[in-house]
């Protein structure tokens, strides 16, 4: 007998009570003031409350190119599971944060529109998407909490019948600041209470905004009605938690332009109900006044313009209003008082059409812009498409090693400027960007290739084009059956989609960006090249061996000694030739071998004064000297090119199993791309190409 799953116990199981009734708390107005004494971060602003959200994840700092970069770890969106995470474009992060933490201190940036300029597919809207999650997540912590109010009728008829249009309660449409119903002549006296012992470097609480037109009237209404008893008053207001939420339209607001002819300033500031005129009896009542525009409904939060830019001019004048003064005008009332963060994002046509436009000379004085770049660097990069192509993802597939980082690679190729040094290639750049060490060139050489750019990551290939092409190719092999894509089926779909790409209308573009699928493909053949001589010279004892026998003779070489031979016995001079053979392996040449020499010498007594041993897995260089000396040592016993054949004998085959065992062991290679790897580089070898690799 099947067990079956109770789906009412095991959904039960998974509930929590306990926090439901926590960020659902509702109490009366002393209760609140009672938790804004314990703690007074619960009546921060909008750009406070953003700022702190993003430093509780915490930071990490490292050195780029003499530059000290700041990586905010809320970017990593681990409260979705990194689904939106960004990548590799630190340093705008750094500038935008920078401006929500100038805001918290009301330095001058709270009163500006925060504008994310980038090229498309350049993580614009996904960071806006941060952080609209990061709030709805925020809010329902214990650190973001914030809290709003409602009117209550508290069994007063007067009160539910005349002022709540015969409900028991009426919520503020625009969410906000519980302390807003303390009238403003008792608000200096109370903040000198609520800010007693709070230090200089701390934020002292201000209660600036006035209550929105319909909670005006109400509290107004009740002012009458007890004759100034506001201790009276307050007992008809009853506090909320308030839980952000862009699906319920709650403290996050988004707006999305529409042809220009369809646009309405009243989604922006609200409408008049004409089905309550009829129970308050005119259209100025403001309980007959729906102020569920957007900004209204962003009020504690934050608001998104999608394509700002593309906004009428009659919404400028809402938009001006709304970042200078914080407030907004809606229709037949007075100017009402909003704190949010008001953030867009547009393209670059767009913000071209904005400096030449002269009548938006008011929005442009009132813009602070972040330029959000391609990334250029080539291992973040790579971030993205293993994030969306990983083996949970495209499950019964495989992707063979450096698929993604040949693909990554050309799309950073096609963001770079040209370098301005003649002895410089485009490749070498990209690797000095990504922190390659290259001879000859310093962290002093990447800043100042870094000043001679004008609009790098700004122009290129977007992500998104990448992403299109590896979704291809992995269609493509699920209709072959073939179950493994690598390298040149991707290439080769990114090739193939440039003739009909949208945004490419340039020839002479376009042939730039084959000649740069050129350099990637070449790029992979040494990868490969790399890998399947390190597979052919894995063996352990052999290296290490030779690693030996390396060492004593540099150590007798440096110290004017001589090396004992251990077979026959006697003493005998360096073996120079021994030694060359493996030097020249990564290009050093005849007059530069002693400085090598001494350094692997100097590099081993630093290791001996920390009582450390020396192993030449971790110096890099030597490892890979040693490798390709002993691959072309052995490569003649396997006689790779003897794969091209069509019977390859016994001893072979054993051969060639364990090279392939190596390579999926070691590299992640499978079944099929082992074979398709060690054909492609028999061929290479087959038709006598052994260049060295860098």
């Amino acid at each position: 007998m099947k067990n079956h799953l109770d789906i009412v116990n095991f959904v039960g199981d998974l509930q929590n009570l306990q926090q439901y009734q926590d960020i659902h708390w509702e109490g009366p107005f002393q209760g609140y003031i009672n938790l804004v004494v314990e703690n007074p971060n619960i009546a921060r602003t909008a750009y406070q409350r953003i700022a702190d959200m993003i430093l509780s994840y915490g930071t990490s700092i490292r050195r780029e190119f003499n530059r000290e970069i700041i990586h905010y770890h809320f970017f990593d969106d681990h409260f979705n599971e990194g689904r939106d995470a960004v990548f590799g474009i630190d340093a705008a992060l750094m500038k935008l944060v920078n401006i929500f933490r100038a805001a918290a201190s009301e330095y001058g940036t709270e009163k500006r529109v925060i504008l994310l300029h980038g090229p498309v597919g350049s993580a614009k809207s996904t960071i806006c998407r941060l952080l609209k999650r990061g709030l709805e997540h925020y809010s329902r912590t214990a650190q973001g909490a914030l809290y709003s109010f409602r009117w209550i009728s508290n069994g007063d008829k007067y009160v539910k019948n005349e002022l709540l249009g015969g409900h028991d309660s009426f919520a503020c449409p625009m969410h906000e600041e519980p302390l807003h119903v303390i009238p403003e002549d008792m608000r200096h006296s109370l903040l000198e209470q609520l800010n007693r012992g709070r230090g200089d470097g701390e934020r002292r609480m201000r209660i600036r905004a006035g209550l929105c037109p319909p909670c005006r009237f109400i509290f107004r209404s009740l002012h009458r009605h007890y004759h100034n008893d506001w201790t009276k008053i307050i007992s008809h207001v009853q506090v909320m938690r308030l839980n952000l939420s862009e699906k319920d339209r709650v403290g996050i607001g988004t707006f999305q332009p529409k042809d220009e002819k369809n646009q309405d300033s009243t989604e922006l500031t609200g409408d008049i109900n004409y089905r309550k005129i009829a129970i308050y009896g005119s259209d100025s009542d403001p309980r007959a006044f729906n102020f569920d525009g957007e900004f209204n409904i962003a009020n504690r939060g934050m608001i998104e313009f999608i394509e700002v830019l593309k906004l009428d001019v009659a919404f400028l004048y809402d938009l001006l209003g709304a970042s200078q003064e914080h407030v907004v005008k809606p229709k037949k009332f007075a100017q009402t008082d909003i704190d949010e963060a008001i953030i867009g994002h547009t393209n670059e046509p767009e913000y071209r059409k904005l400096q030449n436009n002269e009548f938006m000379e008011a929005l442009r004085d009132r813009t602070v812009k972040i330029d959000i770049p391609y990334i250029t660097k080539w291992s973040e990069e790579v971030k993205i498409y293993k994030k969306d192509f990983n083996s949970q993802r495209i499950r019964g597939k495989h992707i063979a090693p450096h698929t993604l980082e040949i693909a990554s690679l050309w799309a950073v190729l096609t963001r770079l400027e040209v370098p301005k040094k003649s002895n410089m290639s485009l490749l070498q750049k990209l690797k000095l960007y990504d922190g390659k060490l290259l001879s000859g060139y310093t962290d002093e050489s990447v800043e100042e290739l870094k000043k001679e750019v004008h609009r790098e990551g700004l122009e290129g290939i977007s992500p998104r084009y990448i992403q299109d092409k590896i979704s291809n190719a992995l269609v493509n092999i699920r209709d072959t059956n073939q179950g493994c894509i690598n390298p040149f089926m991707v290439i080769r779909e990114l090739e193939d989609g440039l003739n009909h790409h949208s945004l490419l209308n340039n020839e002479e573009q376009k042939k730039h960006y084959r000649e740069l699928l050129v350099i990637a493909r070449q790029e992979y053949e040494d990868l490969v090249k790399s890998e399947v001589q390190r597979a052919l010279s894995a063996e352990e004892e052999v290296l290490q061996q030779l690693c030996s026998n390396y060492i004593d003779n540099v150590k007798a070489y440096t110290q004017r000694g001589r090396v004992l031979n251990r077979y026959t016995g006697e003493y005998q001079d360096p073996d120079e030739r021994l030694m060359r053979s493996i030097e020249e392996r990564i290009d050093i040449p005849e007059s530069r071998k002693d400085d090598f020499r001494r350094e692997i010498m100097n590099y081993i007594g630093a290791l001996s004064l920390d009582g450390k041993q020396f192993d030449y897995k971790i110096n890099d260089r030597l490892r890979r000297a040693l490798e390709l000396k002993v691959f072309e040592d052995q490569k003649d016993q396997l006689k790779l090119s003897s794969i091209l054949n069509s019977v390859i004998d016994r001893n072979t085959q054993e051969k060639l199993d364990v090279v392939k065992g190596r390579l999926i062991k070691n590299y992640g290679y499978c079944e099929i791309c082992s074979s398709d790897v060690l054909n492609f580089v028999a061929s290479i070898f087959a038709r006598g190409d052994v260049r060295k690799q860098p």
